[in-house]
């Protein structure tokens, strides 16, 4: 039977990525050496496991990062409950989302590094766990992965579905659009984060059968328990806030943080008792600031360094992962970042919202401008979009007006219960009928074979 052109364009990716597949692995062992792998775990990243895999149905998740895996969490959680006959497996691309979510996972969950998408890691770890079914969150669509699943007989489902500009552009190129068509054709399930990336799915030619809208996954992001140290810490920090004016600049990037650092200058003029909370996407970008901002005078505080506030403290530095939330409770006024730039793709404003926060963006917010709408629609006030000209004059308004503050602060807290609301459940629902009562109930599953 002659092959497809998606099957030709597959045949081609897998020949390049098996001949690169020794240049790949020493890129791995530099990455190793420059301490962005795990300097233990990382031939976990070749397929190798590290943890045993129990008899019985097993079920992958795999989310590249750090957001994408705390949404996944909820839905991990309900499996759990669901289907306890059930194991699942979790896995992550970086060590920063591995550090945070392994503290956040059930107890039960097997945590391990995902396999890079060449033939042999990624045949290896199918071979070695055997899943019955594969979630993958939003844009993790390998072909390698896809591919090798389908041809065992693996169900497959995209959770929380999405496509960004810049790869919808690409993949609709008439080389690539063959192998992202039969790439999606082997899904029993999409459920897409918007009805707009369900309508961009089908215009690359996914079944239409398959797609199913039932919410956002990043508005069902649950709370997490704190260490007892870690809540003291907390408590201190918020007594050291309560007289003073407080807000946070959340997820900014680099370029941006002088958007925010002038903001602070400004403000600072009208109210000197002002703290502004900095939480850069990257903690290494909040040391650098700091840096910068010593040099200027300006007095810093670093939380990874454990500095207390003081009088003098003007810019409080969350250089530390998996605190976003945290820092959400302490503050009356979120700005969320990646949102002010052009080319910016904005974040996820619905945890701020979930604080009850009011909440501030930019107008650049990529794939999040759904977020946004729909809060919006829910209540006009949840969330503000400024420029970052107007900014200043945006938290000025804020400070000064409390009934607006609250109106706002009330407004994003009503939007994130209305849209969180039975999220988890409905997708389990679909789930259950699409997946597990296909894939995981059948006695011949893969985890059951062999």
């Amino acid at each position: 039977m002659a092959l497809s052109s998606g099957e030709i364009v597959y045949k081609i990716y897998r020949a390049l990525t098996f001949g690169l597949s020794p240049l790949i692995r020493l890129h791995l062992r530099w990455r190793k050496l420059r301490g962005r792998e795990h300097p233990i775990r990382w031939p976990e990243r070749l397929g190798r496991p590290s943890s045993p895999r129990p008899a019985g149905r097993l079920i992958w998740f795999h989310a590249v990062s750090l957001g994408e895996g705390l949404a996944a969490i909820p839905v991990i959680k309900c499996c759990l409950e669901r289907r306890p006959d059930v194991t699942v497996l979790m896995t992550t691309t970086t060590v920063s989302a591995f550090e945070v979510i392994k503290e956040r996972l059930p107890s039960n969950v097997i945590y391990q590094f995902a396999p890079l998408d060449i033939p042999y890691s990624m045949d290896v770890f199918l071979q070695y766990w055997r899943p019955n079914a594969v979630m993958l969150m939003e844009s993790e669509l390998w072909p390698n992965l896809i591919m090798a699943a389908a041809r065992n007989g693996i169900a497959l489902a995209l959770l929380n579905g999405r496509i960004s500009t810049k790869s919808f552009r690409k993949w609709s190129n008439p080389v690539i659009l063959p192998l992202i068509k039969l790439m999606l054709s082997k899904f029993s399930l999409i459920l897409p984060l918007s009805t707009i990336q369900g309508i961009q799915f089908q215009l690359l030619q996914a079944p239409p059968y398959v797609i199913n809208y039932t919410g956002d996954l990043k508005f069902a992001i649950s709370d997490y328990g704190n260490s007892v140290g870690v809540k003291k810490s907390l408590k201190e920090i918020q007594a050291q806030l309560s007289c003073r004016k407080v807000w946070m600049a959340s997820s900014i990037h680099k370029g941006e943080d002088e958007v925010f650092i002038r903001a602070h200058k400004l403000l600072k003029q009208n109210h000197p008792d002002l703290v502004t909370i900095i939480v850069p996407r990257k903690p290494h970008l909040g040391q650098d600031i700091t840096s910068r901002l010593q040099e200027e005078g300006i007095s810093v505080a670093l939380r990874s360094c454990g500095d207390n506030l003081t009088n003098q403290t003007g810019i409080y530095m969350v250089d530390t992962l998996g605190e976003l939330r945290d820092f959400y409770s302490l503050t009356p006024i979120a700005v969320v970042g990646a949102s002010f730039l052009p080319g910016s793709a904005g974040h996820n404003i619905s945890e701020a919202a979930g604080a009850g926060c009011a909440v501030l963006t930019g107008h650049y917010v990529g794939h999040f401008s759904h977020m946004v709408a729909e809060m919006q629609h829910v209540n006009p006030l949840s969330v503000l979009q400024v420029s970052h000209e107007k900014l200043v004059d945006a938290v000025s308004e804020l400070f000064v007006n409390t009934e607006i503050l609250v109106a706002r602060r009330v407004a994003a807290r009503q939007a994130y219960l209305a849209l969180s609301c039975g999220i988890v459940e409905k997708l389990w629902d679909t789930l259950h009928f699409h997946i597990f009562m296909k894939s995981v109930s059948s006695d011949d599953a893969y985890g059951e074979r062999g």
